[in-house]
């Protein structure tokens, strides 16, 4: 979540995510920052990159959670999560599940209680499609 929170701040976003409007902010931001508008060395100059790569990084996650986004792969993701999962990690309020398509999807929200009851249940797929997949982003 504070992945989340973090980049929404960056673009300004206080509600849901709208490609177009996310779209618009990402071209002002990288103009704004892009290495090249500074002279190289200027301590400016490193700001610019470390913020560029933030922005990039920041675009490409809130393009993926936007609601348009996740209805046109809506598809795709059911065919995922109807596939057994075969590694899963947690760090965090974030549980990355990868299924045996080789999908990964990561969850966030999910906290270290909920990750116990899910590692420790005796079918993982069932149990994540109940409480994990359709509750968290």
């Amino acid at each position: 979540m504070k992945r989340i929170n973090e980049y929404k701040k960056l673009f300004n976003i206080e509600k849901d995510i709208d490609l177009k409007e996310l779209k618009s902010t990402y071209r002002d931001l990288v103009k704004e920052w892009h290495p090249d508008k500074f002279l190289a060395g200027d301590e400016k100059a490193i700001e610019a990159e470390v913020k560029s790569r933030q922005i990039i990084d920041g675009y490409h996650f809130l393009v993926s959670i936007a609601p348009e986004t996740k209805a046109a792969n809506m598809e795709a993701f059911n065919e995922t999560i109807a596939s057994p999962i075969i590694d899963w990690q947690h760090k965090g309020l974030v549980l990355e599940l990868t299924f045996l398509d080789g999908d990964i999807y990561e969850f966030f929200g999910v906290d270290k209680d909920l990750f116990i009851k899910f590692y420790q249940s005796d079918k993982l797929t069932s149990f994540a499609k109940r409480n994990i997949v359709n509750t968290f982003i």
